[in-house]
């Protein structure tokens, strides 16, 4: 078997299961297919009665027309009216299936592993989401409007024109398969195409995402000029791999029309000859005429759903990927859901590495007391931001224990461990809604009250009164007109909403003045009070006051006590922090 059909094979059947739930409008779509089908084939029968009641010049039989002029407008009601119900239908069962299809992806996502999130680029991601899932609805939409009534049509034609007329019947019959072997040739083509339209689209996407989104540092570093030349390759790559995808795709349709209008001529020499002999009336072969049309109409409409359907199942088959990785690991059975924590936290003997063959953390090993204030120091990539993922169980250890609270965190249920800490980042992340949503992120039911106690703590409420709207202004996820400090002291208002018995802050006051700083520090200090707090700083004059500061190198903790006794040492503390002041 190819790979093609492995890969189709693959495809249709997850597809089918999105489609099962709505079987019952897909049999209602399939019996107003048929009458629909029924009624259009019926109406060539009429025009063919209708013409042989047309004899000659002054010999028209007006009595025998009205009847079959009659039937005929009851026929044509009767396929428009089937018509519309099965397209209602198809539409249903194809958005809802899409419907469906897309919450799974997009719920699937939001419980992959953090490993996967930062292993892809964000455009691909967004790209299968959006882009590939409505292409997966465009071919559903064809295929279900034309597959249904062609099959049908083409059934429902053979038997009229068997019953008019055996031979030619049969000649149709032999002919008109050879458009279906040209189809085929093409669609094999057409396929990888797609595929690699699909597959060049999503980084198109994922660059346009990361440009547009960090324009303020392509335009400092004059990458202007350097983001339009990439923008052009990839743009370049995706019409080249375009055009051929839609050039084969639009081969079938001519080449297929081609060869129907040879059978038609056919059909219509043999025919004349029939009714030269004695064999036909003029009316017979004006309706086997149509039914000739008719019967190879349905080939160019199958071949054409079957070039759209290589599109939806390159498109499905990068959404069946997202949805298909594997999630981050279920919680054990027995695991404990933490309640409460003292803050007691012990890391034992722990090693970890993103790629087994790099070792980042080795022995890493840890005793941290309730209340204390651990700051985390060390060169770019030593493992400060990993021991926090860590800590979180965003990734679990290769082995040894992160003990909290006397629990292996590896016992206890993902979600109550982050429930113990609260984060801030250096990296803010605001969501599209009002200033208000954006603190009470944390809380939902808090009330406004507290959402103001909790941005006064964070020296932000005076900033939020200023606004137009108050607590109710909108901003979009990028903060819309407020400064980057303005964005990282409402992310601190949200964790002192929320107030946990943990706290990390990872370089938490990198983007705040220095006055602002003074105070969102002495904020820190009420927040932090009796609660256990992990400080990631490069700014080591903040972090002076920790209970205990530990040094961190390639992933092992080379130092370890208060600033005054790694001062003292004269070690790597002493030269990492003196290199600040050094001109």
């Amino acid at each position: 078997m190819s790979d093609n059909k492995k890969d189709r094979g693959s495809i249709l059947k997850p597809l089918l299961r999105y489609l099962k739930p709505y079987r019952v409008q897909l049999i209602m779509a399939l019996i107003l297919a048929v009458i629909n089908v029924a009624a259009t084939l019926y109406a060539p029968i009429l025009t063919g009665d209708a013409v042989d009641l047309i004899v000659d010049k002054g010999r028209v039989d007006f009595d025998g027309l009205k009847p079959l002029l009659l039937q005929f407008a009851v026929t044509i009601i009767i396929a428009s009216i089937s018509q519309y119900l099965m397209t209602l239908c198809t539409n249903k069962v194809t958005f809802s299936a899409v419907y469906d299809l897309r919450n799974d992806a997009f719920d699937n996502l939001s419980r992959l592993p953090l490993s996967y999130i930062d292993s892809h680029p964000k455009g691909d991601i967004i790209s299968r989401l959006i882009s590939d899932v409505e292409q997966i609805s465009d071919g559903l939409i064809m295929g279900f409007a034309q597959l249904f009534t062609g099959v049908i049509t083409i059934v429902g034609t053979l038997g009229f024109m068997l019953s008019i007329n055996v031979r030619i019947a049969l000649m149709v019959v032999v002919l008109t398969p050879i458009s279906l072997f040209a189809a085929r040739f093409i669609a094999k083509n057409t396929f990888n195409y797609f595929k690699q339209q699909t597959s060049v689209r999503g980084d198109l996407t994922s660059f346009v995402e990361e440009t547009t989104g960090n324009q303020k540092t392509v335009k400092a570093f004059f990458h202007e000029a350097q983001a339009e030349e990439d923008f052009e390759q990839l743009n370049y790559k995706l019409k080249d791999v375009s055009v051929k995808a839609i050039f084969f795709s639009s081969m079938t349709n001519p080449t297929t029309r081609f060869i129907n209008s040879l059978v038609y001529a056919a059909v219509g020499i043999v025919g004349a000859f029939s009714v030269i002999g004695g064999h036909f009336s003029v009316g017979q072969l004006s309706c086997f005429l149509t039914y000739a049309n008719q019967y190879t109409k349905p080939f160019n409409e199958i071949s054409g759903v079957i070039t759209e359907l290589q599109g939806a199942f390159a498109s499905a088959k990068r959404v069946f990927e997202l949805i298909d990785q594997p999630r981050e690991p279920e919680d054990k059975r027995d695991a404990i859901e933490l309640n409460e924590c003292d803050g007691t936290l012990k890391v034992q003997n722990v090693y970890f590495s993103y790629n087994r063959d790099l070792p980042l953390i080795e022995d890493f090993n840890l005793d941290v007391k309730k209340g204390q204030r651990i700051a985390i120091v060390g060169p770019t990539g030593c493992g400060k931001t990993t021991f926090i993922n860590l800590l979180m169980r965003f990734y679990d250890v290769n082995s040894g224990e992160i003990i909290l609270s006397g629990e292996s965190i590896k016992n206890c249920t993902r979600d109550s461990v982050r429930a113990m800490y609260g984060m801030v980042l250096q990296d803010t992340w605001l969501k599209s809604g009002t200033i208000r949503e954006n603190i009470s992120y944390s809380k939902p039911d808090a009330t406004l009250d507290e959402i103001r106690a909790a941005a006064k703590n964070a020296h932000c409420d005076s900033f939020i009164r200023k606004l137009e709207h108050g607590y109710d202004t909108q901003i979009t996820e990028d903060g819309g007109t407020l400064s980057a400090g303005q964005k990282q002291l409402l992310c601190i208002a949200r964790v002192m909403l929320s107030l946990p018995p943990m706290l990390i802050l990872d370089e938490a006051t990198s983007s705040i003045d220095t006055r602002t700083e003074i105070l969102v520090q002495e904020a820190f200090e009420r927040m932090m009070e009796g609660r256990t707090s992990f400080i990631i700083a490069h700014r080591l004059s903040t972090i002076r006051s920790a209970d205990c500061i530990i040094v961190m190198d390639a992933g092992h903790i080379v130092e370890q006590g208060t600033h005054d006794e790694l001062m003292q040492r004269q070690g790597f503390y002493s030269k990492l922090y003196n290199s600040q002041f050094e001109v």
